[in-house]
């Protein structure tokens, strides 16, 4: 279980840059939850992200993972319980190294009782082709080639093999789909889904398609501000339509939504 409360992150304090990115967030996110989060440019989405994940501390508030405060425990520490997906494909996998050296790599930082250097055993290079089986896009027989020549998609579907080999306590999906083309982005969608019902995660998914914040998960969040203004799950959501979310949106939030990447998300199929 994540729990987030009060946190608070400002830049450029005390300067006319000053920029509240967060104020006084609080939220709980349960085992199995799947939540999306919508929002704005600047709402504070990816700076709750790099709250949670270690990417700088807050100013303010405390987060808590399975009840430990870590709020000030290194990144790369936390990356032992936490994984994460980012929107460029490019990031989260060394490009220069193979498909199984990049899978070892990951599979060793968070292995228990496996050292950083170990070496990985028949049984676990079978694993790992079994488990690029399930992606669907032949990467089991390409182990050996480097991850540069992958396209996009293939990336991020390893990319996500990665940050899942060893389940998570929670997963972190930063508009990771939002680079790729539709049938590919459609296709990691489908994975990303089966991936966290099997392993029962709880996660958080940054998206901009408002009918993909409504049909994912469980559980619908929209930020504006630095602050959560809208949290919804249940028989609220499932009954809910994109003209809906954004009624409710108009009455968390006090205003419009002013988005142009969003709001055409609303016309699409």
């Amino acid at each position: 279980m994540l729990k987030i409360t009060n946190v608070k992150k400002v830049f450029n304090p005390g300067t006319v840059n000053e920029k509240v990115a967060l104020a006084g967030v609080s939220l709980t996110v349960n085992d199995g939850d799947f939540a999306t989060i919508i929002g704005s440019n600047g709402a504070g989405k990816s700076t709750l992200f790099n709250c949670i994940g270690g990417s700088f501390f807050p100013d303010e508030g405390h987060v808590y993972l399975d009840d430990r405060d870590i709020t000030y425990v290194p990144e790369y520490k936390r990356a032992v319980e936490i994984g994460r997906l980012f929107q460029d494909p490019m990031k989260g996998t060394a490009p220069h190294m193979s498909i199984e050296e990049n899978l070892a790599l990951a599979y060793l930082r968070v292995a228990k009782k496996k050292a950083v250097f170990s070496r990985i055993s028949s049984a676990e290079r079978k694993m790992f082709r079994e488990r690029l089986a399930l992606l669907d896009m032949g990467l089991e027989d390409r182990m050996k080639q480097p991850v540069g020549l992958l396209s996009g998609g293939q990336r991020q579907a390893l990319t996500l093999l990665m940050a899942t080999l060893v389940p998570p306590k929670i997963l972190l999906l930063d508009e990771h789909t939002a680079a790729l083309d539709p049938a590919t982005a459609d296709k990691v969608i489908a994975l990303t889904k089966r991936v966290v019902e099997e392993n029962h995660l709880a996660c958080l998914m940054i998206t901009h398609n408002m009918h993909s914040a409504l049909e994912l998960g469980n559980r619908t969040l929209m930020m504006d501000d630095g602050h959560i203004v809208l949290d919804i799950s249940g028989k609220e959501r499932a009954g809910l339509t994109v003209d809906g979310l954004l009624e409710k949106f108009r009455t968390g939030a006090g205003k419009e939504l002013d988005n142009d990447r969003i709001l055409f998300s609303k016309v699409e199929s």
